[in-house]
């Protein structure tokens, strides 16, 4: 069974509550740094709206990578990191142009 996440952005109240959910389901820690959902603000409007990977058809972020350590699953389809693989150089990082590939320095790799 595929998971997925949907996010609607008109019932964000901004409690960061996603954030939180998220870094403690991955590493079991109440970490905003750590989570794999972002929420952006908007300051000209006041709006807030949680984002997260896309997954890309192009993945610069894959193409980006030196070792390969994202990855397509072909279970299914999604681009994923190899924690063992990522040597942390952080190139993808810069190649995703929604900025939502995360450094991890407790870890030293990108999630």
């Amino acid at each position: 069974m595929q998971k997925s996440l949907h996010i609607d952005p008109l019932k964000c109240t901004s409690c960061l509550q996603c954030e939180m959910a998220c870094s403690f389901e991955n590493y079991g820690v109440f970490n905003n740094s750590l989570s794999r959902i972002k929420v952006f603000e908007f300051h000209h409007t006041g709006a807030k709206v949680p984002y997260t990977c896309t997954q890309c058809d192009e993945a610069w972020c894959m193409h980006a990578c030196p070792v390969e350590a994202i990855k397509l699953d072909k279970t299914n389809g999604a681009k994923i990191v190899l924690e063992d693989v990522c040597v942390g150089c952080k190139v993808c990082t810069i190649a995703c142009p929604f900025g939502t590939v995360n450094y991890v320095a407790e870890t030293g790799k990108v999630q």
